[in-house]
């Protein structure tokens, strides 16, 4: 990534001071770290806490500036979607506790943590993540340009199937685009797609700190599409890379078609019926970048997504070109 994404960065960083200077010492301390810290690149999708500050912990001003943070790193529509799988832990809270289940103390809208790496104020590089159940966003920060990955997003339940929220599902697009795809595809085409009859149980890459792209099936490649599939296919990148800001999408689709888009391959595994209970897994995968998706779990009711970036997770390639500059 070498365009500039100084509106972006600007209001990272006057985000994080202000949230950062309405903390107690304590809350400061809990939400922040080195920038070097040992588990910079440890994470999870998984229920439990986290490093960082929990909204649990914080007041009401305090969340909303938390918030406003979150905002600073998400399109309009990444950002109502990250803020729907958040309340989505309320729902799925309450359906738990209704059917007997002990996870319900574990699901709770206030269970996310804030975590700032470094000094958002100063002139070296610095980071900044948002964590919780199902939603994972972390952004690299070094001068006018972010890093927005491993970010991932994931819903359970997928579609609410009883209760005040019948109906609701919280990543559609997720699933009905990649349908789109695979749907439109003529039948020796999709044969080539669809790797296996049954899908993994979980994403491929898991959660690695460094994404392992050799994991994952090979299946169609776009230069072997039609020019109506490879829109289709281009709409659904598009889609997971658009969670981020219009500055960094648009630096990350720049990207994607540099290293060369005839290169991306789509695969699909299991079912290919819609509807609960039918488990399937898709992944697209490029020279630089992985998007997975898998519905398996929960009897088929339980979404995890996740992009990945093979050279800048963390911040890698931004950071090695800000250290190589400083060398010189």
């Amino acid at each position: 990534m070498t365009a500039s994404q100084a509106g972006t960065t600007a209001r990272m960083v006057a985000a994080a001071t202000t949230f950062l200077s309405a903390l107690t010492p304590d809350q400061r301390r809990a939400a922040t770290a080195p920038f070097d810290t040992d588990d910079h690149r440890s994470w999870t999708y998984l229920p439990g806490p986290r490093p960082g500050l929990s909204l649990a912990d914080m007041s009401e001003d305090q969340r909303g500036l938390a918030a406003a943070l979150l905002a600073t790193g998400l399109s309009d529509d990444g950002n109502g979607r990250a803020q729907a799988i958040m309340t989505l832990d309320g729902i799925l809270r309450d359906i738990e506790r209704e059917a007997g289940s002990d996870m319900w103390r574990q699901r709770d809208p206030n269970f996310f943590w804030v975590r700032v790496l470094g000094d958002p104020a100063g002139s070296r590089p610095w980071a900044w993540r948002v964590n919780g159940h199902h939603l994972a966003v972390h952004f690299a920060v070094v001068g006018d340009q972010v890093a927005a990955t491993p970010q991932f997003f994931g819903a359970n339940p997928a579609t609410v199937l009883s209760g005040p929220h019948t109906g609701l599902r919280t990543l559609p697009e997720s699933e009905d685009l990649a349908r789109t795809l695979l749907t439109s595809l003529d039948p020796e085409r999709q044969a080539q797609a669809v790797v296996d009859a049954e899908a993994p149980d979980d994403i491929l890459t898991r959660r690695d700190p460094v994404a392992d792209a050799g994991r994952l099936p090979r299946g169609l490649a776009y230069a072997d599409m039609t020019d109506r599939q490879r829109g289709h296919l281009e709409t659904l990148v598009r889609h997971y890379l658009g969670r981020s800001t219009p500055e960094v999408a648009e630096a990350s689709w720049h990207d994607v078609e540099k290293a060369g888009l005839e290169r991306v391959t789509f695969s699909w595994a299991g079912s290919l019926r819609p509807g609960v209970g039918e488990r399937h897994y898709y992944a697209v995968a490029g020279p630089t970048f992985v998007l997975e998706y898998d519905n398996t779990q929960n009897d088929a009711n339980h979404i995890h997504t996740v992009w990945r970036d093979l050279r800048n997770d963390w911040g890698e390639d931004l950071l090695a070109a800000h250290y190589a500059q400083q060398h010189r």
